[in-house]
């Protein structure tokens, strides 16, 4: 399957309109018919309804194979150019928001030392961005954090380039709001939370569906879902009463209105990695040794 037809499949798909594809492509229509076409006779199927312009039943079936392909070729070109990277190149660092930030400010400090002149950027985004993100090439190594039972590696897609390296494992509280009837609790299972309202905040912690898997239950049920970042408004959320939420114990700050409570069942922790090329230059093996503690 030629990825050139692939791609512009995709940008088609999600258009919706042949001629918006050739635009963000830089192609003529005619281009773009003729890639299409020339899948489909590959495949041997129509991918896309013309008018409306949609996927086809095996157009969606293409359209779920189609990222995960296209993420491992640009995976696959990226890792070959870390191989050769200039060691002056800006340093990019992307890192989810509750991901070691303690760690990286030492870590970086380290660096810079001998390297003073160094042109930093730290980005806090979403696991998925962040993993993604690094597999490209937008960032020279990564933070990724998430909630898994003890000693598991994170669950991230196969780009064939990540290589993580566990940085911390710590405990998870539930956060409730003061004066919440299990407050008083030394400890909480996930049992004892299915009937409760959450706030669902799975660019923070760990995704509602995660936390259903592991209870093996229909519930927790959503009262909000929060698309964010920011873990002061997530606690002040929880505060308000709009819901629990489960954090990492180091990631609650001091503040009134909330208590946390030890999950104690099943047995989860939060674990932040690191990503790293597998042949990466001076710079991403300096960083990355000071912050998993290997220098400094």
């Amino acid at each position: 399957m030629d990825p050139h037809l692939l791609r512009t499949f995709v940008v088609v798909a999600d258009c919706r309109s042949f001629s918006a594809a050739a635009r963000r492509l830089g192609y003529t229509q005619s281009a773009v018919s003729q890639h299409i076409a020339a899948l489909e006779g590959d495949l041997g199927t129509m991918l896309l309804h013309r008018r409306p312009v949609a996927p086809t039943e095996a157009g969606e079936r293409l359209l779920e194979h189609a990222g995960p392909i296209l993420l491992r070729l640009d995976a696959a070109r990226v890792d070959v150019r870390r191989a050769a990277a200039d060691p002056n190149e800006p340093l990019r660092l992307g890192m989810t928001p509750l991901a070691a930030t303690a760690r990286v400010a030492t870590a970086l400090t380290v660096v810079r030392r001998t390297r003073p002149g160094l042109d930093v950027t730290v980005r806090v985004a979403d696991r998925q961005s962040v993993a993604a993100g690094f597999a490209t090439g937008e960032y020279t190594i990564a933070l990724v954090d998430g909630v898994v039972a003890p000693s598991d590696p994170l669950r991230l897609f196969d780009s064939g380039a990540l290589v993580g390296v566990a940085v911390t494992e710590e405990p998870l509280v539930v956060l409730l709001p003061e004066g919440h009837p299990l407050g008083p609790r030394a400890g909480l299972t996930l049992d004892d939370l299915l009937d409760a309202r959450w706030i669902d905040a799975p660019d923070v912690t760990a995704a509602l569906s995660d936390l259903s898997a592991v209870a093996r239950s229909d519930n927790p049920r959503t009262s909000i879902r929060y698309a964010g970042t920011d873990i002061a408004a997530l606690v002040a959320l929880v505060a308000a009463g709009h819901g629990l939420a489960v954090l990492p114990r180091s990631a609650v700050p001091s503040c009134a209105g909330i208590d946390q409570v030890p999950l104690v069942a099943p047995r989860l922790v939060h674990r932040t990695e690191l990503l790293r090329p597998r042949a990466g230059g001076s710079l991403a093996t300096a960083l990355s040794d000071a912050i998993t503690g290997q220098t400094g």
